[in-house]
């Protein structure tokens, strides 16, 4: 049942995570039994304060597929729960020149409640990501060579 992982690659690629929080989503009945089907999609998800409170947007959950006429909007912005601490410090560093708010991961915890991991995050230039990408390549010739 806990086996839900639904990760965001592109954040990690896009993006140097700064700091992680894990944030609680208030989610409608059939929006919970789409994301235990494994029908979240996290690519274009960023978060945004709206007064006081954290929502994220561009998080996609398909409809349910035996859902009736109440079934959820797919594409609808999403509260997400933290404590007052962790949200004024997030609002504060989010307003720094730089910085944003990106959704990493999407699970389910041990009482089976659906958990968003989100990062604090500095974009990356063009230049770092192609030093990622040399670095990943050199990692993955590194480990097919001690095959041998």
């Amino acid at each position: 049942m806990n086996d839900i992982n639904i990760k965001n690659k592109k954040a990690s690629f896009n993006f140097e995570l700064v700091e992680k929080f894990i944030a609680g989503i208030v989610l409608g009945g059939t929006e919970i039994k789409s994301i235990r089907l494994g029908k979240a999609n996290l690519v274009d998800a960023y978060c945004y304060f709206h007064g006081d409170e954290l929502w994220i947007s561009g998080m996609h959950i398909a409809e349910y597929s035996f859902g009736s006429y109440n079934n959820h909007d797919p594409k609808q912005d999403r509260k997400l729960l933290l404590n007052r601490r962790e949200l004024n410090r997030l609002k504060k560093k989010s307003q720094e020149k730089g910085f944003t708010i990106v959704a990493t991961r999407l699970f389910l915890n041990k009482k089976g409640l659906a958990k968003l991991e989100i990062a604090l995050a500095k974009g990356k230039r063009e230049y770092d990501k192609r030093q990622d990408i040399r670095k990943r390549d050199s990692q993955m010739e590194i480990e097919r060579l001690k095959k041998y």
